[in-house]
């Protein structure tokens, strides 16, 4: 069962301006991964459901975070399925993120008051998926869909969508400043920010301190 509100998370990502997204294999990586990110001050994360046992890891990854992180809210990302929805949902999943947008995932997440975060890449899926109750939509890939400036077109005649790009999103300042300036309320960031290079090296400490300087960037550039 999902331990915190959709509302909740929804704040918390918000307000952080940023949600970290990482899949791999190894679940004692991962649990340095989340160790990183919650000693940086991260209060949401996305595990991407991006390996055969990505089910696995994530139950692994989630007593973890209940016992060592516990202001730490956990969701399955890269989900395409109602099915799959339901299996992580019952696994414990606190959130559920989507490439594409799905009603059945809609319904199933909406059932047990799961927050749902669906992907699109255009106005119309934008408008459907608020209809179908989505609090966020990430627009994915977002830098392939025109980047910034996509996103200021669509703040413009629907300025209440609170919108996540995700997908080629850089963390410098430049980069961060120009997607905040176009609309975003936040952004997810994978592979730009958990390098393979920290990740074979195991540098955590880096790593934390990388995520709080990106969090401290997004507030500068937010205000």
């Amino acid at each position: 069962m999902a331990k915190f509100t959709r509302i909740d998370i929804t704040k918390r990502i918000e307000q952080a301006g940023f949600l970290p997204l990482f899949n791999y294999p190894d679940a004692e990586i991962g649990k340095q991964i989340i160790k990183s990110c919650y000693d940086a001050g991260v209060r949401a994360f996305e595990f991407t459901n991006r390996s055969e046992n990505s089910l696995q890891v994530f139950q692994q990854l989630l007593e973890y975070t209940r016992n060592n992180a516990p202001e730490m809210a956990l969701g399955i990302g890269s989900i395409v399925d109602g099915p799959t929805t339901a299996l992580f949902i019952q696994a414990g999943a606190d959130f559920v993120v989507s490439p594409i947008l799905n009603a059945e995932m809609a319904k199933i997440c909406n059932r047990r008051k799961i927050l749902w975060i669906p992907g699109c890449g255009s106005l119309t899926e934008i408008s459907s998926a608020e209809e179908l109750g989505a609090e966020v939509v990430k627009v994915f890939p977002a830098a392939q869909l025109g980047g910034a400036s996509f996103i200021k077109a669509i703040k413009g005649p629907c300025p209440w969508t609170t919108i996540m790009a995700t997908g080629g999103v850089q963390i410098n300042a430049e980069d961060l400043k120009k997607w905040f300036d176009a609309g975003v309320s936040c952004v997810g960031i994978g592979s730009n920010l958990f390098t393979k290079e920290i990740i074979e090296l195991k540098d955590f400490d880096l790593l934390s301190k990388n995520i709080s300087e990106v969090l401290s960037t997004i507030q500068t550039v937010k205000n």
